[in-house]
């Protein structure tokens, strides 16, 4: 009888397994017990089967009750929003009293439930209860063969070899996505961030907006003229020691996984379509100046979000839920915080996915899709590359950094003439550019146009101590001694620091400030 039952037990594990396509999530063979789960239509469905029989109604309960336990500990195993136990005990015999009130669907109380099918496959009631099984699951099993007792024995050690070599292979299959490549760039990358890191503070800082312009940092102007080549570069330069250690860290951690699951060139690869993606994505929506491999190492999210498609279960079994919400948490992040580059993150993550649909997954490749994702990068970039240019021509921030560069090149008319254009464009910048305006008019001697442009910049701006002071000079000079005095001590106690201000402060009120 022990025989017929396991070979009851294993052969329909097998025709499982091998006909519809259960995977095993385990096998404990010394207590004849094995899980097998098929995801379908966002819904786990788990069998576990066990040889094991029981007395008494209550002790079936008991196990039933055990079972529910487990199978909360297999949870991170399984990919389905919703999970469908169907328990199957295999037994010579059944409880002796009324157990069939067991048959009942049931659940926990609790969110998502739990939801627990029972089947008793013993002698007397095991073809209804089969049936029943393939009924609930819709699916069919090889007819069970009547064979002598030495053909069965053979039947289930083959059946045991098979279930055993299919969980191997699936342990092996896992071992080798992870292990395809050995990381070796992550480090190299790592070590040329830093280096460079250390060049920008031994050229006048990393926090020098002057120095990272010099050193290849994203400055959209110089981009515009023609150095597309800092869209690069800037992937490289960091602002600040935190900002260094928060992404080399990310990049650590991020890139070693992604190199060790691509391999060495499709990884650099990545991180490369990423960073620029990221790059392009930041000239085109942000005007600042800004460097960091934060586009490249969202690229990497992209990377693994993409072997999470090709390899959902394992993805959701591994890592896949921690970097959800790493990510989730990062983009969240980001909208509440100014000083983010989310450009430059979204850029990088959409560029990395794409960069990784090109390259594939090892032994995984597919030329239509790497041929499409390929046109599609390249729309991309394109695409960023031509509404940057347009986005930035028409941004009244774009248009200041101009101003900017035109006054330290003392280009004063070209200031006056870019000026009157960007106050026509949408924004908030009125006030910045009237002041650089007025500034060019005083270097041109137009001190009326200059008192005019200043006294709308702090109707416009009214925070810029600079505007105060400068306008206090001109009414100063212009003999209106009691509205110089109004603007200076504005500005002074905007910025009581600046010697500047205390200065023209003590000789147009009297007072002493010592």
């Amino acid at each position: 009888m022990f025989l017929d039952e396991q070979y009851k037990l294993y052969h329909t594990a097998y025709s499982l397994v091998s006909e519809n396509n259960f995977d095993i999530l385990h096998i404990d063979e010394n207590a004849n017990e094995i899980w097998l789960e098929k995801y379908e239509n966002k819904t786990s469905q788990v069998i576990r089967f066990v040889h094991k029989g029981f007395d008494w109604k209550n002790h079936l309960r008991r196990d039933i009750a055990q079972v529910f336990q487990k199978s909360k500990s297999l949870k991170r195993l399984l990919i389905g929003k919703r999970i469908e136990l169907y328990n199957v005990y295999v037994s010579s015999h059944a409880p002796v009293d009324d157990w069939h009130v067991l048959k009942k669907p049931m659940q926990l109380k609790e969110k998502n439930p739990l939801k627990m099918k029972v089947y008793y496959l013993d002698n007397e009631d095991s073809d209804n209860e089969l049936k029943r099984l393939q009924d609930d699951l819709d699916f069919s099993l090889t007819p069970s063969l009547l064979y002598n007792e030495d053909i069965k024995e053979t039947k289930v050690t083959d059946y045991k070899a098979y279930l055993d070599e299919a969980l191997e292979n699936k342990r092996k299959e896992v071992k080798n996505v992870f292990s395809f490549g050995k990381p070796c760039f992550t480090y190299i990358l790592i070590a040329m961030n830093v280096l460079l890191y250390i060049l920008l503070e031994w050229n006048g800082g990393s926090s020098s907006i002057d120095t990272l312009i010099e050193m290849g940092a994203k400055y959209n102007p110089d981009i515009i003229d023609g150095e597309w080549w800092r869209i690069v570069s800037s992937m490289f330069l960091h602002i600040g020691f935190l900002h260094l250690f928060m992404n080399m860290l990310a990049v650590f951690y991020l890139g070693t996984a992604v190199e060790r699951i691509y391999g060495r060139i499709r990884f650099l690869t990545i991180y490369f379509l990423a960073g620029i993606g990221g790059g392009l994505a930041s000239f085109a929506f942000t005007a600042n100046v800004s460097a960091g491999a934060s586009g490249a190492l969202f690229g990497l999210f992209g990377a693994l979000l993409f072997f999470g498609l090709i390899y959902k279960r394992i993805f959701l079994q591994t890592m896949g839920q921690s970097i959800l919400i790493i990510l989730l948490i990062n983009i969240v992040f980001g909208f509440f915080v100014p000083q983010i580059d989310m450009g430059a993150h979204m850029g990088g993550l959409l560029a990395g996915f794409i960069g990784a649909a090109i390259v594939h997954l090892p032994k995984k490749g597919s030329v239509k899709l790497q041929s499409a994702a390929a046109l599609l990068y390249v729309l991309l970039i394109g695409s960023l590359a031509v509404f940057g240019i347009n986005n930035n021509l028409n941004s009244q921030a774009y248009q200041l950094m101009q101003m900017e560069e035109l006054l330290m090149e003392e280009r004063f008319e070209e200031v006056v003439s870019l000026a009157s254009e960007a106050l026509d464009l949408e924004g908030d910048l009125q006030g910045a550019i009237l002041f650089q305006r007025s500034y060019a008019y005083i270097e041109l001697n137009e001190i009326d146009l200059a008192i005019v442009d200043l006294e709308q910049s702090i109707e416009t701006e009214p925070l810029l101590p600079n505007a105060y002071y400068n306008l206090a000079l001109l009414y100063y000079n212009n003999g209106r001694v009691e509205d110089a005095a109004e603007m200076i001590t504005t500005a002074y106690n905007m910025d009581a620091d600046n010697e500047a201000f205390q200065t023209l402060y003590e000789e147009i009120t009297g007072e002493d400030l010592q």
